[in-house]
């Protein structure tokens, strides 16, 4: 009976730890949104979202920001995803499980914790120095998506590994090939899985600075990119800039405060995209 009474004991600490950890983040959280909700709402207006900056940054609005980072987060998307998606693919449904199979898998986990700022750095030696992209919007996009990549193929693999093996046992026993199996008995189950986690390696990229830093990434463009080799205004570098790096902080503070905002609403808004096409899926699936 102690022993019993010791381990419920046990148990609701647990419990308790977990809801109390719960609380915190979340406290933390909702303190966070309230700082920058309160103090950027009285920037947001129709005229800060559609037009440039004006006067040295400190009028106008961050229309160029904005559409830069939409455009170089779907040029990351074009690479990482397609990529990313196969490579999972073929690692979990076709690739033997060998010393070389766990080294490559074991390489990709340890590539998805490597500091941006290094992606950063191979961008600028491979896509601006080697393939001669110059500073631009696909240089950066291409390197957010060789960062995306290891969180893309990740992702995929474990909603892949969800999958129950009788599910392929049974196509096959059946006669499917192995290509017929994965597209209708497997694919249409994990596809959920992976798209709510690559998803959210692309709002990750979107709110990165680092490697747009030196990739493409312009301090002030009062126009949009005519091509996909110009250079591009994006929100996390604006706000890094008009955060730390402007001559008159105190006065545009502002408006950092209303970038920080609409760069909060735009990754949430990528994030409760992948939550809203994981449930329908999930209800096409019933």
């Amino acid at each position: 009976m102690k022993r019993a009474a010791r381990k419920n004991v046990i148990q609701a600490l647990g419990f308790l730890a977990l809801r109390l950890s719960m609380a915190l983040v979340l406290a933390v959280l909702i303190l966070f949104l309230y700082d920058i909700g309160s103090k950027g709402g009285g920037a947001i207006s129709w005229e800060f979202l559609s037009q440039a900056p004006r006067k040295g940054m400190t009028q106008g609005g961050i229309f160029p920001a904005i559409f830069g980072t939409f455009l170089v987060t779907v040029i990351t998307a074009l690479l990482a995803v397609p990529l990313g998606m196969s490579s999972a693919i073929y690692l979990n449904e076709y690739a033997r499980q060998t010393r070389l199979t766990r080294l490559i898998r074991l390489s990709i986990r340890n590539l998805s914790g490597v500091p941006s700022i290094v992606y950063g750095l191979f961008g600028v030696i491979l896509f601006v120095n080697v393939m001669r992209l110059g500073t631009s919007v696909l240089s950066a996009g291409l390197t957010l998506g060789l960062m995306t990549l290891p969180w893309t193929i990740t992702a995929s693999e474990e909603a892949l590994k969800t999958i129950p093996d009788s599910y392929r046992e049974g196509a096959l026993a059946l006669g499917a090939t192995k290509w017929q199996t994965i597209r209708t008995n497997v694919l249409p189950y994990a596809v959920p899985g992976m798209l709510t986690g690559t998803v959210l390696g692309l709002a990750r990229a979107a709110g990165e600075t680092a490697p747009i830093l030196f990739t493409g990434a312009a301090f002030y463009l009062p126009f949009l990119p005519k091509s996909l080799g110009d250079q591009f205004m994006a929100l996390p570098y604006h706000l890094y800039i008009m955060a730390t790096q402007h001559h008159a902080i105190l006065q545009v503070r502002p408006l950092a405060y209303g970038t920080a905002l609409v760069l909060i609403v735009f990754v949430l808004g990528m994030n409760m995209t992948a939550i809203v096409v994981r449930y329908r899926l999930r209800r096409k699936q019933r």
